[in-house]
Parts: structure tokens; C-alpha cells; sequence
């Protein structure tokens, strides 16, 4: 989910054409009926105390990180955007929240600074309540080697492929510290110390 409008009754997706059901979605023309099942599992949440937080947000993981950042802004907590692509092909600034603060990462340098968008979290500690984060396995990877987040709230959306999307397939299980959990059904949300990411490579 990319943005909801309450006042028009309005659901909005943001994802990138890869495969046959993306490419099916992105053929949908106005007026055309689809079936939505949903909303499934945990998301994002933030804790009434914040008022400054940190996204950071890889390629089309910037998705419901915008969702995230509307309700922050409307909440009054001040909203930092770390977002990195692999080159300057990317969200466009006009479409963000107004008042946000954006920091800017490509692969190739193409766009904002040279280098992977995790690399900035550690300059935000010091001011942020809470980090939350959607991207690729490789920044989670990133993350996880930052010893400076250990024990700090930092929120990761997780990503797998899911067949029932209810929990009952165990299609989409992935190891936490507390067992065996279903990214559909208890995610996709999770904490960072929570995951165990050296089971993580099948994803």
C-alpha cells in the first residue's frame, strides 16, 4: 500500500513491473474490477513518544514507507527520508510529503550521493526515536553489521514469496529468536534484532 485517502475512500500500490502478475496489474485500465484481500498481517508502528523518525527506503521499498510518512507529518513527528536506487531513475520529489527532509543515495552516483542508503543511518542516531526500513535483503545485511543499532528500535518490512497470504501454507516462514514465524500472518514487519538473518539467504 503507497497512500490512502480516507476522504475519497481511495487505496493506492506502487510496485515495479518484474514478473507476469505485475505485468498483468500494470495492463488494468480505469474501471476494470480487481479482488483485493487484505490488509494482512503487522505493519509499521509507530510509538506515540516519537517525534523524530528515520525512513529509509530502497528502490520500491519507498512504498508504504510514504504511506508511513503522511501519517507521521499529520501526527506532527518530524520525518527523515533516506532513499536509494541503483541509478536516477526514481520516485519523483513532487510526489513525497511536504516537510519530509530527503537524503539521496545511487548505486552508480548517478543521483545524491555515491554508495549504498544505509550508510547514512549511524549519522541519524542521535536524533531519531525510531528507524523504519524497507528495501532489498542487501540492506538488512547492511544493517545488521552496524553494532551502533543493537537494541535500538529499527522496524524492517520483510519481503518473500506467499502462496495463501494467511499463515496456514507455512510458505513464507522465516526464523526469528523466538521461532518459527510466518512473514504473511506475523509480518511482514519485524524488528531487526528479532530475525535471524543468517537463515535469510532463501529469500
Amino acid at each position: 500500500i503507497h497512500c490512502v485517502s480516507e476522504d475519497k475512500k481511495q487505496v493506492a500500490f506502487l510496485f515495479a513491473v518484474i514478473g507476469k502478475g505485475t505485468d498483468w496489474l500494470s495492463r488494468a485500465k480505469p474501471g476494470d474490477r480487481l479482488d483485493v484481500l487484505g490488509p494482512l498481517g503487522n505493519g509499521f508502528t509507530l510509538m506515540p513518544s516519537s517525534r523524530e523518525i528515520l525512513l529509509t527506503a530502497g528502490g520500491i521499498g519507498l512504498a508504504p514507507l510514504i504511506f508511513l510518512a503522511e501519517r507521521a507529518t499529520q501526527k506532527g513527528v518530524r520525518v527523515n527520508l533516506a532513499y536509494g536506487t541503483a541509478n536516477d531513475q526514481r520516485y519523483s520529489k513532487e510526489l513525497l510529503p511536504k516537510g519530509i527532509r530527503l537524503v539521496e543515495f545511487t548505486d552508480d552516483g548517478s543521483c545524491g550521493r555515491h554508495g549504498l542508503v544505509t550508510e547514512c543511518v549511524p549519522d541519524f542516531l542521535d536524533s531519531v526515536d525510531q528507524i523504519f526500513v524497507c528495501g532489498p535483503l542487501l540492506m538488512y545485511r547492511a544493517l545488521v553489521k552496524q553494532q551502533n543499532l543493537k537494541g535500538k528500535n529499527v522496524q524492517v518490512s520483510l519481503e518473500t514469496r506467499m502462496a495463501c497470504g494467511l499463515g496456514v501454507c507455512y510458505g513464507c516462514t522465516v526464523k526469528t529468536c523466538s521461532g518459527l514465524k510466518q512473514v504473511c500472518h506475523d509480518g511482514p514487519v519485524f524488528n531487526l534484532d528479532e530475525v535471524v538473518w543468517e537463515e535469510m539467504a532463501g529469500i
